[in-house]
């Protein structure tokens, strides 16, 4: 086995096996250190700037460990370019002979026990879902991993998967008669087989950390744990160690109770009407807290007159509904399995509405057509540290994204790291070179009345200038829709030739493929844009981001995080707000320089970067762009392109 710097060098096995691979220092670099980890059973956290190198930086030293290796990432967009392309290409190129397996979670597999059930039903609302309950049942015949993005014919978003998929709760175990053509199964076994295992954050912590449903050899049989994308860690923690129950589990109940009781309990009507009964009442709580979706504290839900009513009437139906089930559990796996998951669904609600716990908050999300009820914890740290000890291993944290100002200490305090081992690399692009960073002068403040018209005027003879090629980067769906609104209305009135795209319009997927394609479009967008986006070249020239996208501090769960740390006597607006902000600045930032070609513009409107004290803050962790507060700068920018 060659040495990490002759792997690396212009003459070593990656060199001879990848076309166009060049030796970037602070790739050699960062995979001595993370091999120095893996030896040492130690924690390292590195940051390394785009164009780095970083994947390739962290699976030479895991491949050559000989241990082991989860590696997680954030999105299952990098979990399949991880499993599919990079993964073999390194492992080829260095000739390991490691096995690799890819395990995403269930919700990603044909369950052939719901798809025949759902099939033999015919419950599908439009012609078009029962086409696609045909596709997929074709599909799952000839499919070796079961693994829904294989099946192009339908979209991944197509209602139908719902009843093609299975969840942790109505999965039959052991007990279903598809047991041995169990998609799900088998990726778990051969994740158990192999010796380097992707999986994404959100699996990584329903199973292995919850030790869900004999998952739970995994982790301990592993040597490394290498997260990707790990500044997504401490908001996926946050979300898989507090507790929730939601009207949409409650309709699935009911909706798998009446089946199964068609199926094996034809005799007891009372399960249908009781079914029937229980959807309207899930569906009234959901009515009960309003038309519009959003995030509420316990404290606004309980003032609605009609909601906590509702609740209590939904609790008292689930109660008999458990009793009813009871009566026939014996006949049937699935009859049991619901009258499980409704005493399930009794104890969550019934402990959502017991008084907070010290360091939880109460709260609730409305979706389009269900509520969920969460309890959430404030601080992940101590429950993080607690998962990691035990079995001695190496935890890597790696992302473009990680510190401030070179800093990691808001990071380790989020996920109780302690003093661990940290690096940062800049990007090898030049950036100075390459890109500017634009504040203009003269905005209104952030949330004045007209705020986003006044970044469309600022940001218009911009986007003029390029030629199209922007992404409008949006802090809330308002300011995204008003954004998209003012420019239609422009590009008509004074006949500009780009196309414009709207997020929602099609799947991201979609979307980026069009964009690219189009050379010259305007992409606005939310959140879904801001990380995990490459378009390289001249399709993408222009970034333009509204405001520094702090977190709304009305959030139920960030506004009881702000008040705990101020009762610690803790300034939560340095140590957590600007620290999260500026790390999604530099996300939105990163979709600018690409590769060595790029040339680009970032624009940040926000009147704050410039006449804040923690503007500075903000830009000084962003890659050293020439900066400038002129338009003509800008407009000179473009014409010498």
């Amino acid at each position: 086995m060659s040495s990490l710097p002759e792997t690396f060098s212009p003459d070593g096995p990656l060199a001879r096996a990848i076309g166009g691979y060049r030796v970037r220092q602070q790739q050699v670099d960062m995979a001595v250190r993370v091999a120095a980890a893996i030896d040492s059973q130690s924690v390292f956290i590195a940051e390394a700037g785009t164009g780095t190198g970083k994947t390739f930086a962290y699976l030479v030293p895991a491949l050559q460990s000989g241990g082991k290796v989860i590696v997680s990432t954030g999105t299952k967009t990098l979990q399949d370019q991880l499993y599919n392309k990079d993964l073999p290409m390194v492992r080829d190129a260095l000739k390991a002979p490691v096995k690799i397996a890819l395990l995403k979670g269930r919700a990603n597999y044909v369950c052939p026990y719901h798809l025949q059930n759902a099939l033999a039903e015919g419950r599908f609302s439009t012609r078009e879902d029962a086409a696609d309950a045909r596709r997929i049942a074709l599909f799952a015949k000839v499919t070796q991993s079961g693994d829904k993005s294989e099946c192009v014919e339908v979209s991944e978003t197509s209602p139908v998967w719902n009843h093609a998929t299975s969840t942790r709760e109505n999965c039959l175990g052991q007990e279903c008669p598809n047991h041995k053509e169990c998609f799900v199964m088998l990726a778990r076994r051969e994740a158990m087989a192999a010796d380097l295992v992707v999986v994404n954050h959100h699996l990584f912590f329903a199973d292995v950390m919850l030790r869900d449903e004999g998952m739970a050899e995994l982790l301990p049989a592993c040597n490394t744990v290498i997260f990707d994308e790990a500044h997504q860690l401490p908001e996926v923690a946050t979300l898989f160690f507090g507790d929730s129950a939601s009207t949409a589990q409650v309709l699935d109940l009911a909706r798998d109770a009446r089946s199964e009781g068609l199926a094996n309990a034809r005799d007891c009507l009372d399960l249908q009407s009781a079914g029937k009964q229980l959807e309207k009442v899930a569906k009234d709580l959901r009515l009960a807290v309003g038309v519009d979706g959003g995030r509420f504290s316990y404290a606004q839900v309980a003032d609605k007159p009609e909601f906590l009513p509702a609740l209590k009437l939904l609790e008292d139906e689930l109660t008999n509904f458990a009793a009813l089930l009871e009566t026939q559990a014996e006949r049937a796996e699935g009859l049991e399995k619901c009258w499980q998951r409704a005493l399930e669904l009794v104890q969550r609600l019934g402990a959502w509405q017991k008084t907070d716990a010290d360091g939880t908050v109460r709260w609730a999300e409305a979706f389009t057509h269900s509520l969920q009820l969460n309890s959430t914890p404030l601080d992940v740290a101590e429950i993080f540290k607690k998962q990691m000890g035990g079995h001695p291993r190496a935890w890597i944290f790696t992302s473009a994204t990680l510190a401030v100002q070179g800093k990691f200490d808001h990071y380790c305090a989020e996920l109780g790291l302690g003093e661990a081992e940290s690096a940062c690399w800049e990007s090898p692009f030049e950036y100075a070179k390459q890109a500017m960073l634009y504040a203009p002068l003269g905005m209104p403040e952030p949330n004045s009345f007209g705020y986003t018209d006044a970044v469309v005027d600022a940001a218009f003879p911009a986007l003029v200038a390029a030629g199209g090629g922007a992404f409008f980067l949006c802090t809330s769906l308002r300011a995204m829709r008003r954004t998209h609104e003012l420019l239609k209305a422009r590009f008509a009135d004074e006949g500009h030739e780009m196309p414009l795209l709207l997020q929602g319009e099609g799947s991201k997927n979609e979307l980026l493929e069009r964009f690219r394609h189009l050379g010259n479009a305007v992409l606005v967008g939310s959140q879904s844009f801001w990380e995990g986006v490459d378009v390289r070249g001249e399709a993408l020239s222009l970034v333009v981001i509204d405001k520094i996208p702090f977190a709304p501090p009305d959030d139920p769960v960030l506004s009881a995080r702000i008040e705990q740390m101020k009762q610690q006597g803790r300034n939560a607006f340095i140590e957590y707000q600007l620290p999260r902000a500026v790390i999604n600045v530099k996300q939105g930032a990163g979709r600018l320089i690409r590769d060595e070609t790029d040339r680009g513009v970032l624009m940040i409107c926000d009147p704050r970067l410039l006449s804040k004290p923690y503007g500075r803050r903000v830009w000084q962790s962003l890659p050293p762009m020439k900066r400038t507060k002129l338009l003509a700068d800008v407009i000179d920018f473009f014409a010498r392109r």
